[in-house]
């Protein structure tokens, strides 16, 4: 990633006033009625769509989002600009949505940094008037599909002790008590991909007075040293369904990792495989020793 896809509040004004951006708003429905930044398409689905990497899944998550994207105004010209409510606070939907549309070709991508939060902090106006858009023809570039890998990949991955897996969830569904953010039980199987090292995704953001922002290059390439990750190891990053990785992977790419993919189907598709391997409990526990016998 040579040229930054975070832009600002003032960078995204600044665009703006010359015309050609197409804002996405990737909250709730409701926030976004209660307020937005003029121009903005309310896009949820960037969030909720929920994605396996099948042949089959693969197809619909193109033309779901192939449609969706084009309804919303992105012919190709326009310059897509996401954003959620903060860079904390909303899984990493924003993230989530440059991804897919990077996975499917688009051009012009940006995530604004520090998200509606930063906008409002600084003072930027907001509406609360639904925007309606000219829809257009959304150019799907099969050619630019290799920011994610499949399932088939993942397996493949798991093989390979060359690729770091990296889980971005949180503690209690890398430990193994929970299985995902929407309930402990909410999918079938509690743990983690075999032989996957953790960063929290929390880990690559900082404070700051307009909210949480990504970390400088320098501390996330420290963040990475922790699990053995250098600016030429290979990283296939995976948490419940590809937003939150999707942020920790924007973070890896700013900070000049060079190959680094997204499992986007995650751990919501790879615990539903009973067939699939999984590790469970704490990372490293021993085993309790066994009863000595009486003498």
């Amino acid at each position: 990633m040579n040229e930054s896809v975070l832009i600002s509040p003032s960078e995204l004004e600044a665009m703006m006033a010359t015309g050609g951006v197409v804002p996405i708003d990737t909250r709730a429905p409701a926030a976004y009625a209660a307020g937005h930044i003029a121009g903005a398409v309310n896009i949820h689905d960037i969030f909720t769509y929920l994605a396996t990497t099948t042949p089959e899944g693969v197809v619909a998550m193109k033309d779901k989002f192939a449609e969706t994207f084009g309804a919303a105004g992105l012919g190709g010209e326009e310059t897509a600009v996401i954003y959620e409510a903060s860079m904390d606070t909303g899984f990493g939907q924003s993230c989530r949505g440059w991804t897919l549309l990077t996975y499917l070709g688009y051009p012009k991508v940006k995530i604004l940094h520090g998200g509606f939060s930063a906008w409002t902090a600084e003072g930027k106006p907001v509406t609360d008037e639904a925007t309606a858009p000219s829809p257009r023809t959304f150019p799907v570039d099969p050619a630019a599909a290799s920011l994610f890998v499949d399932l088939e990949d993942m397996k493949g991955a798991v093989a390979d002790p060359a690729v770091v897996k990296l889980d971005t969830r949180d503690v209690d569904e890398w430990v193994g008590t929970s299985s995902s953010p929407y309930g402990k039980d909410f999918c079938p199987r509690k743990g983690r991909i075999p032989g996957a090292r953790w960063i929290e995704w929390y880990r690559m953001m900082k404070p700051t007075p307009a909210g949480k922002m990504l970390k400088a290059k320098e501390e996330i390439l420290a963040e990475c040293a922790t699990v053995g990750i250098d600016a030429d190891t290979p990283v296939v990053l995976y948490c419940f369904k590809g937003a939150r990785a999707s942020n920790t992977l924007v973070a890896l790419k700013e900070a000049g990792i060079k190959d680094v993919k997204l499992y986007f189907g995650s751990w919501n598709e790879w615990s539903r495989d009973p067939g699939l391997p999984i590790e469970e409990g704490f990372p490293g526990a021993k085993a309790p020793p066994l009863p000595m016998a009486a003498e």
